[in-house]
């Protein structure tokens, strides 16, 4: 006697491939908006660097987006900033332990952590703490 073929519910195999591609989202190397490469990060000639992490529909965030882009300019050669978008971006939350956006991160030229801040930060307190961290502007 032989065994009937059992047959596998199509639902099964739904939950199998869902399960896969969100194994494969979770895996994937995280896209920052502006940014390569996680908080230590540091390239060839290296400046020290400022990492502003928020979203573009945060209020904070976008009040603080053209004192980030006239430093970036003005301040070029001196310091580099990036911008990560945490709501396009979820993995950077984690990557860099976010708990409340706007933060900003202040890096030495070797990658080191030197200053967080959490919440709006205006131009004069962000050059304040570079001179205050010994960064020459």
């Amino acid at each position: 006697m032989t065994q009937p073929s059992r047959r596998v519910p199509s639902w099964v195999w739904v939950v199998i491939v869902a399960a896969l591609g969100v194994g494969i989202y979770l895996v994937r190397p995280a896209a920052h908006s502006d940014s390569e490469g996680g908080p230590s990060a540091v390239t060839d000639g290296a400046l020290p660097r400022l990492v502003d992490l928020g979203a573009d529909k945060c209020v904070p965030c976008k009040m603080m987006a053209p004192i980030l882009e006239e430093l970036k300019t003005e301040f070029a050669g001196k310091f580099t900033i990036d911008f990560i978008d945490v709501w396009k971006n979820p993995t950077a939350s984690t990557e860099y332990g976010i708990k409340l956006i706007p933060t900003q991160v202040f890096y030495a030229a070797d990658g080191t952590e030197l200053f967080r801040h959490e919440g709006f930060y205006g131009r004069d307190d962000i050059l304040a703490k570079w001179r205050e961290l010994g960064i020459e502007l």
